[in-house]
C-alpha cells in the first residue's frame, strides 16, 4: 500500500463482515482500547449501529456489564490484536500510551489500521511513530465528552450530533484514512473534518484546554472569595455554565493541558492580556467617574485587594457626573457579534446545512480537505474512493 493508494497490505481484506463497499475499506469489527467514558460511549454506539466490537479495559473491569451490551470482551491486549479488528481505536488516558503501543507493535496485524481519541494529536503521533506503527496510524479526536467518568458514564447518545476531528500526515494511507472515516461516519454516524495535527492542537487549546484553565480559575475565584457562600447561593444559569467543566476529574483536566502546553500557555497570556484591557479600560471609566482612589479596597491601611478585609471591601465611592463608554469598550463587546450571530441561527434551526461535493485527487486529498474544514465544511458521508459529501456547518 502506498500513501495514495487504497491497495495492498490487506487492508481492505481486514474486513471479515460485509468486505470493502464500493471499493472503500469498511471497519466492520472495531477493537475498542479503554472502556472509559469516551471508549464505553464508543463501544455501546458502534454495537448499537451493527459493528463488532471487540474490547479490553485495564482496571477495573465491567465485562460484566459490557457484554450484556453486546460487546466482547477479552483478557489483554495481545488478545486484542490477534483478534485482528479493522480498527483498533485507543481510548486509554495518554499517559498510558507508550505502554499500550509498546504492547501492540509486537502483536497487531498488519491489516489493522490504529486510531485513537486523544484530545493533542501532535503528542499521540509522536508516541505512534516511536513505537513504529505510523504507517498503520491515522489521528482522531471526537468532539464529545461531559465531566463525568468511568464506564459507569458510557452513554451511546453521547456521540449524538458529534464532530470527530481525523488528523493526517504527510505518509498517511489514503486506504487506513478511508477506514477511519468509514468507522466514524457510518459506523457511529458523525461528522468528520479532516485537519494536520498542528491545526488541531492549536483550535483544541482554544475550545476546549484552555477553557477548562479558565473554568478552574473562576471556581478558585469563588472558593477564595470571603463571600463565597452568598455568592454560590445566587450562582444561577451563568455560573453553571461558565464552571460546568471545572467539575471534571482534576487530574484528567490537568493532564490535558500539559499535554498541550504550548498551545495553552500562548492562548491564557492572550487571554490576561484582554482582560487586562477590559480592567484598564474600567478603571479609565471609574476615574473620569469621580470615582474615589482606593475604592473596592479595605477601609485604613490595607492591601486594597481585599484580602485582608474582616468582611466585604469598601464600595466605591461616584462623585462626579457619569461619562460616556470609550470606543474601545464597545468594541470588546461586538467583536463577538459573529459568533452570537451563527449560535442564534443554530438554536433557531435557521442555519443552513448547504450540501458540498468535495472531490480529492491521489495527491492532494490532504491539502484538499484542509482546505474544506477551513470553509466550514463537514463530511458526513464517503460517496466514492475519492468523493465526499459534507455540509457547511460551522462558517463564521
Amino acid at each position: 500500500m502506498t500513501g495514495n493508494g487504497v491497495t495492498g497490505n490487506g487492508v481492505q481484506g481486514g474486513s471479515r463482515n460485509g468486505g470493502p463497499q464500493n471499493g472503500v475499506p469498511r471497519a466492520a469489527t472495531v477493537g475498542v482500547v479503554g472502556l472509559g467514558l469516551i471508549g464505553g460511549s464508543l463501544a455501546l454506539r458502534l454495537v448499537e449501529r451493527g459493528r463488532t466490537v471487540v474490547a479490553w479495559n485495564h482496571t477495573p473491569r465491567p465485562y460484566d456489564s459490557a457484554r450484556a451490551a453486546g460487546v466482547r470482551c477479552v483478557d489483554s491486549l495481545e488478545e486484542l490484536a490477534a483478534a485482528g479488528p479493522d480498527v483498533i481505536v485507543l481510548c486509554n488516558p495518554l499517559k498510558a500510551m507508550p505502554d499500550v503501543l509498546g504492547v501492540l507493535a509486537g502483536t497487531i496485524r498488519p491489516g489493522t489500521t490504529l486510531t485513537d481519541v486523544g484530545s493533542v494529536k501532535g503528542m499521540v503521533r509522536d508516541q505512534v511513530k516511536a513505537a513504529g506503527l505510523d504507517a498503520q496510524y491515522v489521528g482522531a479526536h471526537p468532539m464529545a465528552g461531559n465531566e463525568r467518568s468511568g464506564w459507569a458514564a458510557a452513554d451511546p447518545t453521547l456521540y449524538d450530533g458529534a464532530l470527530w476531528a481525523v488528523t493526517v500526515d504527510g505518509e498517511t494511507d489514503y486506504a487506513r484514512f478511508l477506514t477511519v472515516m468509514d468507522l466514524i461516519t457510518a459506523g457511529v454516524g458523525n461528522r468528520v473534518i479532516v485537519l494536520n495535527d498542528a491545526v488541531h492542537d492549536e483550535a483544541a487549546a482554544l475550545i476546549s484546554h484552555m477553557p477548562h484553565v479558565v473554568a478552574t480559575a473562576l471556581a478558585n475565584e469563588l472558593t477564595a472569595d470571603p463571600n463565597r457562600n452568598v455568592a454560590a447561593a445566587l450562582a444561577a444559569g451563568c455560573w453553571r455554565d461558565m464552571t460546568r467543566v471545572a467539575l471534571t476529574d482534576p487530574d484528567r483536566t490537568r493532564a490535558m493541558v500539559e499535554e498541550d502546553a504550548a498551545n495553552v500557555e500562548t492562548l491564557l497570556r492572550s487571554m490576561a492580556a484582554r482582560l487586562t484591557a477590559v480592567a484598564d479600560l474600567l478603571h479609565g471609566e471609574l476615574a473620569s467617574a469621580g470615582v474615589d482612589a482606593g475604592a473596592g479596597a479595605c477601609a485604613g491601611t490595607g492591601s486594597g485587594d481585599g484580602s485582608d478585609c474582616g468582611s466585604a471591601p469598601v464600595a466605591a465611592t461616584v462623585t462626579g457626573a457619569a461619562v460616556a463608554t470609550p470606543p474601545a469598550m464597545l468594541n470588546f463587546f461586538a467583536a463577538a457579534d459573529p459568533f452570537r450571530a451563527y449560535k442564534a441561527a443554530e438554536r433557531a434551526g435557521t442555519a443552513a446545512h448547504e450540501p458540498r461535493v468535495v472531490d480529492v485527487t491521489p495527491d492532494g486529498w490532504r491539502d484538499e480537505l484542509l482546505a474544506s474544514a477551513r470553509r466550514g465544511e463537514h463530511v458526513v458521508r464517503i460517496d466514492g474512493l475519492r468523493r465526499f459529501a459534507a455540509e457547511v456547518r460551522s462558517a463564521l
